[in-house]
């Protein structure tokens, strides 16, 4: 069946993932890119669907009910896998503002959109949300979390986030609008914008800058290569159930020095440097506001449900993630310069 999907955010890190899958798998299916192009959405990710007959790239704002509006009238959306997000912990301290614009008002301007266009007909619409395993707060030594633990936010970010899963499901509810959630733990992979923990740590480990570990790098997070988020959201948007929340995870837990630790030895092998090398760059650093210090996700409904289960052990997958980095400099380059924010200028302006 022929599909016209939105997909919001598809040119950041894991969206663009996304939109790589479905662009490629389903080439019977019109995908539609809308990504505001702020400093994480970069379109140098997508180069190699870029000219596929059945990819269409719209810049614009969330936010922005009447650009929405005349999206949705133009393209006849039938399904929206909003991705779309401010998602930097650290920045949502500095400006949670700007988390509750985009987060909350902007998830809310496209379920009021949806609801508006598809009021007349429900049938084979879909509105997905995908959000953060953040929302659930954070755990002990023990214990998971499961789809129907209590919202515990402890960041200006995760609070956003778990705002707009709630106007999410208040939509179903309210206007049985068709929707799903998903919340996932920590993604790891190729493209991921610079700041956050392993692309840092191997973009500072290769030019032998000190890597920033907060606290005593206690902290525990469950890590899921981006390839097999990807895949969950495909399978998750054509066999889930209207009106359920599953968790996504990697059964995959680190401490965070842990975690540093072993890519270190991944980057001394690859860079052929002693080992215990790039170790000695590990600086530990005042810890973050608010840090949670353990999240651990329960993905077995996901499992049981729909079949779908990672694919790869986390040794691999991060180091297929250093082989990419380090087979990408350009790209890095571009992103640590904000020289990919010129690629928008130079493809979509000059037509």
């Amino acid at each position: 069946m022929k599909r016209n999907i939105l997909i919001t955010g598809g040119a950041g890190f894991i969206g663009s993932h996304v939109v790589r899958l479905f662009v490629t798998k389903y080439p019977d299916y019109q995908i539609v890119n809308l990504d505001a192009l702020t400093y994480a959405g970069n379109l140098e990710n997508l180069l190699d669907v870029k000219d596929l007959p059945n990819y269409i790239f719209e810049k614009g704002d969330i936010t922005d009910e009447t650009f929405i509006d005349q999206l949705f009238g133009k393209y006849q959306f039938d399904g929206v896998i909003h991705l779309a997000a401010e998602s930097h912990v650290d920045r949502s301290i500095m400006d949670p503002l700007a988390f509750i614009r985009t987060n909350v008002m902007g998830t809310a301007v496209l379920l009021n959109t949806a609801r508006k266009h598809w009021k007349d007909n429900m049938d084979n619409k879909l509105f997905y949300h995908v959000s953060t395993d953040e929302v659930y707060g954070s755990l002990g030594a023990e214990g998971f979390f499961h789809e129907t633990t209590a919202y515990d936010p402890r960041s200006p970010y995760s609070a956003s986030k778990a705002s707009s899963d709630h106007f999410v499901m208040a939509y179903h509810h309210t206007y049985h609008l068709p929707a799903i959630i998903s919340n996932c733990s920590n993604n790891y992979g190729s493209h991921h914008f610079p700041e956050k923990l392993i692309p840092l740590a191997i973009h500072n480990i290769k030019n032998n800058k000190p890597v920033p570990v907060y606290g005593k790098g206690e902290n525990v997070r469950d890590w899921l290569y981006v390839n097999d988020h990807a895949r969950a959201i495909d399978t998750i948007f054509h066999k889930g159930r209207i009106g359920e929340t599953y968790n996504i995870g990697g059964f995959n837990e680190w401490k965070n020095i842990d975690l540093i630790q072993l890519l270190c030895r991944i980057m001394d092998k690859k860079l052929g440097r002693p080992e215990g090398t790039s170790a000695q760059l590990i600086t530990f650093v005042k810890d973050r506001a608010g840090h949670d210090l353990r999240y651990a996700i329960d993905a077995s409904k996901l499992n049981k449900e729909l079949g779908w289960e990672p694919s790869l052990q986390f040794e691999e997958g991060l180091e297929k993630t250093v082989d990419w980095y380090l087979s990408n400099e350009e790209w890095l380059q571009h992103v640590t310069s904000g020289n990919y924010q010129n690629y928008y200028q130079e493809q979509y302006q000059k037509r």
